[in-house]
């Protein structure tokens, strides 16, 4: 979801934060505007695990979009090791001059009826209340904040400065299929993500790092404790973002595959797609389809982020699934790549 500021006026935030900038964007998952043509550098496994094929369980019957649980088998692939980090993003930056999704000026023909003015790059932050609210209006805890980026998560006046190793966010599919491109990389599908996320263990824990879900008196991943979204307690030690690998990783190594941020997968998003998905090498459907919000094209998005609780999202569990247009950005939302083998 591509989340707008009622600051700017609510009719802006009905116009672009619910729409998800659907008009601009085209099937494939890029704009109607020419993609940035981005040169790929010299592909390089480092900071990547090396994850065997094999065959498993994905889904869970908790969740109608992750029905029904089915058989899938992959082949080999690499995964990065972590998110990709700030770090990594500013080489990339500084290397091709890219502009994210969040600094490019926002077409007035998408947003018809907008005042011009109104229409200023940015992006949305989560802005908690300091009081109780609904759980059934997101608006009441985003804010789309002008001139919010990833090297600005918190809007103008903010920086990514001590945080080089935080992961990257206000990322939009657009801008992670361009990193993914320049790196000599690729998105992982739904099924590789899936699959290395469990770390080897199978499908039978409610959670990729066990059975419980604070094991052992400790948070196991960066997720939101308390009363959700005004009430963080932020007792395992982070409000926003944590540097990547401060929690334990997986069976393959492998850092945050729940919690911290949002990941992009390269699959389209369909509700019902699982009832019909290719038992091999999986690569999503054909387009994308959302119910709630047909005509946007949508991606799915896996591992959940700090906002997700036990009160709210709670995606962060195994086998639970999210979406995003493939223009839309927040500060709860990063990537990491995969590679086959070559």
């Amino acid at each position: 979801m591509d989340l707008r500021t009622r600051s700017i006026a609510n009719y802006l935030a009905g116009a672009i934060l619910m729409a998800g900038c659907a008009t601009g964007t085209s099937e494939h998952g890029g704009t109607d505007h020419e993609n940035q043509m981005v040169a790929a550098t010299e592909f390089d496994t480092t900071g990547m695990v090396l994850i065997p094929g094999g065959t498993f369980l994905m889904g869970n019957d908790e969740y109608p979009d992750s029905r029904p649980i089915h058989e899938v088998t992959v082949s080999s692939f690499y995964i990065d090791r972590t998110e990709v980090t700030n770090a990594q993003f500013a080489r990339f930056v500084a290397e091709t001059g890219y502009k994210t999704v969040a600094e490019q000026p926002l077409d007035p023909k998408d947003f018809p009826g907008v005042p011009a003015d109104k229409l200023v790059p940015g992006s949305a932050v989560f802005s908690p209340p300091s009081q109780p609210v609904s759980l059934d209006n997101p608006l009441q805890w985003w804010t789309y904040v002008p001139g919010a980026t990833w090297k600005t998560p918190e809007g103008p006046g903010s920086t990514i400065e001590g945080r080089e190793n935080h992961p990257v966010v206000h990322i939009s599919y657009v801008d992670a299929e361009a990193y993914a491109r320049w790196a000599g990389k690729r998105l992982p599908t739904e099924a590789e993500w899936e699959w290395a996320a469990q770390g080897g263990k199978g499908h039978t824990q409610s959670y990729y790092w066990g059975t419980e879900l604070k094991p052992d008196g400790k948070w196991p991943a960066n997720i939101f404790q308390g009363d959700f979204p005004h009430g963080n307690t932020e007792e395992d030690g982070f409000a926003a973002t944590a540097p990547v690998g401060t929690f334990r990783p997986n069976g393959y190594g492998l850092y945050d595959m729940e919690g911290n941020v949002w990941e992009w997968c390269s699959d389209f998003y369909r509700p019902d797609y699982y009832q019909k998905s290719e038992k091999v090498n999986p690569r999503g459907p054909a387009d994308s389809f959302d119910p709630q919000e047909p005509g946007v094209v949508k991606r799915v998005q896996r591992g959940g982020s700090f906002l997700c609780s036990d009160q709210y999202c709670i995606r962060y569990k195994a086998g639970s699934r999210g979406k995003g247009e493939v223009k839309s950005a927040s500060n709860n939302l990063g990537f990491r790549c995969v590679a086959d083998v070559r």
